[in-house]
């Protein structure tokens, strides 16, 4: 069905889909490649919102040259009005004679009616090139649109023992500064990163993007339930949202004074309703969510089943068993009820060794477009 030629032109289109990374949320990161005769007349990506899409862009400098041109775009071009026009109707405009779409848009507001459209106006249009690529590049995007909360990924950093930090809490620095750099690269793509208030009086973190280059900072979430936060911490400032899990008046104003937001979600047993939390940031158009916090966090993040992948970095030595681990998880009494993960790579960040792994079943079936 698809040619070498169609599988080059897609594979620059996700090339130029994957520069909009750090910029395009809470929109998904679409390339666009227009070609004719054999030979590339316009290319574009989109990269942020409110900005062109990917298709108008190409489509501009493709020129009159896109008319009975083919377009290889990453996503099902929109069909909707948002605060752009659409892109069905460009393409319609410049009279382009072929679409091939790596998948189709999961938003319930395209959601095929794209594709439909260009059909009945008569263009030929193809889909699923090189698709599991583009959704990949846009998991987040995928996960919020089919299920209603963002992609979870837990950066962890250990020793070869498994330990996080030692039991005083000091956790710095586990493993080498490639390893923290590549961290921030992952924190750099997420819409927001979130930690808790062990991790906010442990270490008092920026959790900014500060080894990468980026244009845009990602929402900086605590999970506090008391409101323990201390007014001095070095996350607090404008983009920090604080999770808490009962009204304090006199200590929400201390903490909106320093920048922050705060909301109160608790549960029935008195902690913040995590589920809830990430239903919220769903809601705020949030895509990806990194979470760089402590066992506890992690632990109670992986009971709830909120957690979709995770990054974990191993450092070459040992601390021993008196320190803090991965994850608070319940004692096992049998091998059965572990919790099986698939594991999507393995290398090594300069000394140390870099694992991701999934955990299976996060996204519903019909969130594989």
């Amino acid at each position: 069905m698809f040619t070498e030629a169609d599988r080059k032109f897609m594979a620059r289109a996700l090339e130029l889909a994957e520069r909009g990374l750090y910029t395009t949320t809470p929109n998904p990161r679409v390339g666009c490649v227009i070609v004719r005769d054999g030979e590339i007349v316009g290319e574009g990506w989109h990269e942020r919102a409110g900005e062109a899409h990917a298709e108008v862009v190409a489509l501009a400098q493709a020129g009159a040259s896109a008319a009975g041109a083919a377009a290889y775009v990453t996503l099902e071009p929109c069909s909707h009005v948002g605060r752009t026009p659409p892109c069905a109707p460009a393409l319609l405009e410049a009279k382009v004679a072929r679409v091939v779409a790596a998948m189709r848009d999961p938003n319930p507001l395209v959601a095929g009616r794209g594709v439909e459209q260009l059909r009945a106006a008569g263009v030929s249009v193809d889909h699923g090139l090189m698709e599991e690529e583009a959704r990949e590049l846009n998991i987040g995007f995928v996960a919020r649109m089919t299920r209603g909360r963002p992609w979870v990924r837990m950066k962890v950093a250990a020793s070869l023992d498994g330990k996080t930090a030692l039991m005083n809490g000091r956790s710095q620095w586990i493993t080498g500064p490639e390893a923290r750099r590549d961290g921030h690269a992952w924190r750099a793509r997420a819409c927001a990163v979130l930690t808790g208030i062990g991790t906010v009086k442990d270490d008092d973190p920026q959790l900014t993007v500060r080894e990468v280059e980026t244009t845009r900072q990602p929402v900086r979430v605590i999970v506090d339930s008391g409101l323990e936060t201390p007014p001095s911490a070095r996350v607090l400032g404008a983009g920090t949202m604080i999770a808490a899990a009962k009204e304090d008046a006199d200590r929400s104003a201390v903490l909106r004074a320093r920048g922050a937001e705060v909301i109160v979600l608790p549960n029935a047993a008195g902690k913040v309703d995590l589920a809830a939390l990430m239903d919220e940031l769903g809601r705020r158009q949030m895509n990806e969510i990194h979470v760089e916090a402590g066992f506890k966090l992690n632990g109670s993040l992986l009971r709830e089943n909120l957690v979709d992948e995770l990054i974990v970095y191993l450092a070459p030595h040992v601390i021993g068993d008196a320190a803090r681990s991965m994850f608070d998880l319940p004692e096992l009494q049998d091998l059965s009820a572990r919790r099986e993960l698939d594991v999507r790579e393995v290398r090594s960040v300069g000394s140390d060794i870099r694992i991701i792994a999934r955990v299976p079943g996060t996204l519903p079936p019909e969130g594989r477009t």
